[in-house]
């Protein structure tokens, strides 16, 4: 980084003193920082001076340097480290900062440069002859689609061509600078593409779809059961299971080593089968299934009278087993499945007490997204809630603000960002009165 200094003593102004505007803009900056940390406001104070005064001068670093309570040493630090701060005198009427980035480079800015040499001064960081003028190569100014660029004090002009910045300093070296549109100027908006939109024309169709889309969403909020039931197919009922076979009693015949069998203990005789079909079959089926039903019953009753006696009464083994599955015929209708819907946080009671007054939509309308923390969708939950101008939004209690951010999906902002203040200042006095109370514009 090049060694930064301030100018020299014989340019340099006895005193500096913010003008009345500028003090009170000075003032609500460092009540932005906690008590104790009011020195991090000398950034912002430092450009409130060079905006009044062209450029940094030394008596200004130490104005406010004491003003907050710092080093004069450290103010100078830090007016010396960024090169926001000009430090030398610049052109009372333009200065002149154009992109040397690759982008721009790319799109011609070396020719821009050219302009500012001839019709400035050939060296950056000199003003021209009357002291009006002056011009420097920076870095990126955050405009690349719309390279090449400059810009001059706050403003941008983009879209450039050689004999357009011509004009354009021309015309601030006329005194005629604020007549200059900012911005693109081949007749580009914004950043859209240079022959037109070619998607997304129709505003009003976006925020139509937008609002059509929250609609369906808390329509389907409100009518969600809070207590989802899954159902699943459910076969038809089979029929009773049939009594299991009861294995003969051995009392009155005579006791011989060979076992005694019945017939439904009998392997049926082997027939040809399929391979396939062969294989499926050799797989013995579980014993509490419905293909063993009938050899599981004697074998349930062996073991219950080996491990507890005899029984006076005793459950059928049947009872104790599945009916067998069938699978649905090909054409049966099925029953659907409905799943649980997704968990959602729980939303506030419409008839909750708490609720804040709404209204009907009225003809006009306030720009509720004038608020920081309010983008286009939390307007849209509040204009559903029935809120639509700042005179609203200022009047909440507590309950009130905890009732709405109840609906938002990061809780905490309405306290965060204070809602209240910002639309308290926007309905007394519109963006004026906010630039006044907040020292800055809106969002």
């Amino acid at each position: 980084m090049s060694v930064r200094r301030l100018a020299e003593a014989s340019v340099q102004p006895a005193t500096f003193a913010f003008n009345r505007a500028n003090a009170a803009v000075a003032k609500q900056w460092i009540k932005k920082y906690p008590k104790g940390r009011e020195q991090s406001a000398i950034i912002p104070l430092l450009m409130i001076a060079q905006e009044q005064e062209g450029w940094v001068t030394k008596a200004a670093i130490e104005t406010i340097s004491d003003m907050l309570g710092m080093p004069r040493i450290r103010g100078l630090e830090v007016a010396t480290f960024y090169t926001q701060y000009q430090l030398n005198p610049v052109g009372t009427r333009a200065h002149i900062q154009v992109c040397g980035t690759t982008p721009c480079m790319l799109r011609g800015s070396e020719a821009l440069m050219d302009v500012c040499r001839s019709k400035i001064h050939h060296d950056q960081f000199h003003t021209n002859e009357k002291g009006t003028l002056s011009w420097e190569e920076v870095e990126c100014l955050g405009a690349c689609v719309n390279a090449p660029m400059v810009m001059v004090f706050k403003d941008t002009f983009e879209d450039l061509t050689p004999e357009r910045l011509a004009e354009i300093i021309d015309l601030y070296d006329a005194g005629k600078g604020a007549s200059v549109p900012t911005g693109p100027q081949n007749g580009r908006t914004g950043s859209e593409p240079a022959p037109g939109l070619t998607t997304l024309k129709s505003e009003k169709a976006i925020l139509k779809a937008t609002r059509d889309k929250e609609a369906r969403a808390a329509s389907k909020a409100a009518h969600a059961a809070p207590d989802a039931i899954i159902a699943a197919p459910v076969p038809a009922p089979a029929a009773p299971a049939a009594a299991a076979p009861v294995a003969p009693s051995n009392a009155g015949k005579p006791k011989t080593d060979a076992p005694e069998t019945s017939s439904a203990l009998k392997s049926p005789s082997r027939a040809k089968v399929a391979p396939a079909a062969e294989k499926a079959a050799s797989v013995p089926a579980p014993l509490h299934s419905a293909a063993n039903a009938n050899t599981a019953a004697p074998e349930v009753e062996k073991v219950a009278k080996q491990r507890n006696g005899p029984k006076t009464t005793s459950t059928p083994a049947a009872a104790f087993i599945a009916p067998e599955f069938k699978a649905p015929a090909a054409n049966a209708p099925v029953a659907p499945t409905v799943k649980a819907p997704t968990a959602r946080p729980a939303k506030p009671s419409l008839e909750d007490k708490n609720r804040p007054a709404g209204i009907d939509r009225p003809a006009a309308v306030d720009d509720l997204k004038l608020i920081s923390g309010i983008g286009p969708k939390i307007e849209g939950i509040l204009h559903s809630l029935g809120i639509f101008t700042f005179t609203q939004v200022a009047s909440w209690n507590k309950a009130e603000r905890d009732w709405v951010d109840g609906y938002l999906a990061f809780q905490g902002r309405i306290e965060r960002d204070d809602w209240g203040k910002q639309a308290k200042a926007l309905a007394k006095g519109g963006v004026a009165e906010y630039i006044r109370v907040f020292g800055k514009e809106p969002r």
